[in-house]
């Protein structure tokens, strides 16, 4: 009686540990698991109904501070295909190294640009330690429509490979994606070609590959991580700049706090907008997409800076 007991007892537990195990889904589809929400963005929109896609970061979370539940952590050791960017989110880049992936079965978008140096850095600032190690490097470079034609073409291939009876399916996803993606680059381009300025103050340094790419300059309050804080040498030089150049606004975000925002615009008589980094969703950008997202950036731009 008691190994009978035992063995109805064991049956279950391996229906889940068999469940918990392996890349494809039950339902055939292949698994694509991304650590931020433009990745995960552009797996979906390229795999489509053929792939099924995780999104580590969810919509509210700070995916600078991400942390890992177990649960996360086995399916980036068990997905077909991994997206994300190294130097980004710490704890993706461990799980990444503890799943031994290979470059066969993982996307690291920072291998398909050339990174940005990190601004703070160059620029010699010192914000206080936040505990996170960005690197030398900027690691926001889903802000470059470019990058993001590139990762649709990457992530393309890849699942191509990983799964060739969909690959014109995916080809064709990628094309559609990458056509959008190049009107939207062509519409930056045009909207903010004229501009009575070309400054941006923003909550922390996520902006530079959107600057480098339409000639903009990025003055940022926080650093690479938005949970830097400036130092009052460095708010006294921003609220200086801010009047000098006459900016009438000071750019917040979703899923910072505006605080010290709020204190520059305020001193300095300039006024507050959103401006996304798109790192992820908020609760209310959580029916958005990159692409509508992006627009409305660059509706927000162009409206700060007297854009013809």
């Amino acid at each position: 009686m008691n190994k009978s007991r035992l063995l109805l007892a064991t049956v279950p537990l391996l229906a889940v540990l068999t469940a918990c195990g392996g890349g494809a889904q039950d339902d055939g589809r292949a698994s694509v698991v991304a650590s931020s929400y433009p990745f995960a963005f552009v797996a979906e929109r390229v795999g489509g109904s053929a792939v099924d896609v995780t999104n580590l970061t969810a919509p509210g979370t700070e995916p600078h501070d991400l942390e890992l539940k177990p649960k996360q952590v086995a399916s980036v050791q068990d997905a077909d295909l991994v997206i994300y960017q190294e130097d980004f989110q710490a704890a993706v880049d461990q799980a990444v190294d503890q799943a031994g992936r290979s470059d066969d079965d993982t996307i690291d978008v920072a291998s398909l640009v050339e990174l940005l140096p990190n601004p703070s850095e160059e620029e010699g600032e010192h914000h206080a330690d936040d505990g996170h190690d960005h690197g030398d490097t900027d690691p926001h470079t889903w802000l470059d429509p470019r990058t993001m034609s590139a990762l649709a073409e990457a992530v393309s291939t890849e699942l191509s490979r990983i799964d060739p009876e969909h690959a014109a399916d995916y080809q064709a996803n990628a094309d559609r994606l990458v056509d959008e993606l190049t009107a939207l680059d062509e519409d930056f381009t045009a909207g903010l070609r004229a501009c009575r300025t070309r400054t941006i103050v923003t909550s922390h340094a996520a902006f530079q590959y959107l600057a480098a790419r339409y000639d903009l300059k990025q003055v940022a309050i926080a650093g690479l991580d938005p949970s830097n804080e400036p130092s009052p040498a460095q708010l006294g030089d921003i609220s200086r700049l801010v009047r000098a150049q006459k900016i009438t606004t000071i750019f917040t975000e979703e899923l910072v706090s505006p605080a010290i925002a709020d204190t520059i615009a305020k001193e300095t008589g300039a006024t507050t907008a959103t401006l996304d980094p798109i790192e992820g969703l908020s609760d209310q950008t959580k029916d958005e997409t990159y692409l509508t997202l992006m627009r409305r950036n660059l509706d927000t731009l162009k409206k700060a800076n007297s854009c013809q």
